[in-house]
């Protein structure tokens, strides 16, 4: 079924149209080997009241990626260019990566849950409590290589009923967690963040990045354990500007492709920002690698879905 716009009337604004920019932003000569001399922002859908969680899934060559207030997961094919419903209802979907085997996993805020959409479209659900207790929105997440799932669990889908079901949080915290489907357990790999969001690996899995949306609006590196099931020492990496780091990933080379406020912020593994994708839209929330040779990035910006071809390859291809 072909995608309709849906687009909510009355929408907020948080810049005038004059700031709604669309290019790249050299800030570091650096960056220009990493775009290359003819990148050019592309839109291929618009209508979407929040654009969230994309991810290319090589077996569809498709994006998949979550318009949340609609209660709607969306699919651009990037054979055809034609974008599709994929899932509705769908519990509010919102971020999304693929396993080890290409698999389509995904954060439910209405359902607190994180499932498994199966290559025959089947789901399969994997966890919703900790300790009996619901989850409360499970945000966004990265499957590691040894096949566990790392979440965020802020409270933002259950905040009001624009994005799940407002309710009351029963754990009454903001947990980063870490799900192994071999054993079926669930573990805190943090509790030291105040509304944890995006988050990914660096490209040997050494540094897991997470950014705090809540008082902090701060990116945090942390280092992970060297059996690869905690993290330790979280520390300030970047804080973006204007606006917040919400959804990321990385390059093979460890540099950070963030969104903000004004589009797609690239940054060194050292911290410094080298440039920018600017985005017209009032606010990007997520990015991810696709393409045949993962080289072009795919961006959810708040009402759109765009792309842009680089000239480096995205981290943890799979599928």
């Amino acid at each position: 079924m072909a995608a309709e716009a849906k687009t909510w009337p009355g929408r907020k604004e948080f810049r005038p149209a004059s700031e709604l920019k669309s290019g790249i932003e050299v800030i570091d000569p650096s960056f220009t080997a990493l775009v290359g001399s003819s990148a050019k922002l592309e839109k291929h859908f618009s209508g979407t009241e929040w654009s969230e969680g994309a991810v290319f899934v090589p077996y569809l060559n498709s994006v998949i990626w979550s318009d949340i207030p609609n209660n709607r997961m969306l699919r651009f094919d990037a054979g055809t260019g034609d974008t599709s419903v994929f899932r509705e209802p769908c519990n509010f979907t919102n971020g999304n990566a693929l396993d080890m085997e290409g698999r389509i996993v995904t954060c439910e805020h209405q359902a607190h849950r994180i499932s498994r959409t199966e290559k025959d479209g089947t789901v399969t659900m994997f966890v919703d409590r900790y300790n009996g207790k619901r989850l409360n929105s499970p945000n966004d997440l990265v499957v590691k290589s040894d096949g566990t799932i790392w979440f965020t669990d802020p409270p933002y889908g259950i905040l009001s009923n624009r994005e799940g079901t407002a309710r009351e949080s029963e754990i009454g915290a903001n947990h980063l967690y870490r799900f192994d489907p071999a054993t079926n357990t669930l573990t805190i790999a943090s509790d030291k963040f105040d509304r944890p969001n995006g988050l990914c690996f660096s490209p040997d899995e050494s540094i897991l990045y997470v950014a705090d949306t809540g008082e902090a609006r701060m990116m945090y590196a942390c280092d992970v354990s060297a059996d690869g099931k905690t993290i330790s020492h979280p520390r300030e990496f970047f804080a973006v500007r204007p606006g917040a780091s919400d959804g990321f990933r990385c390059d093979v080379n460890g540099n950070i492709w963030t969104s903000a406020m004004d589009g797609i912020h690239s940054i060194t593994p050292e911290g410094k920002l080298i440039g920018k994708v600017l985005v017209p839209e009032q606010r990007v929330a997520n990015c991810c690698w696709g393409g045949q040779n993962w080289d072009r990035l795919y961006i959810a910006g708040d009402t759109s879905l765009y792309s842009i071809q680089l000239a480096v390859k995205g981290a943890h291809q799979r599928g």
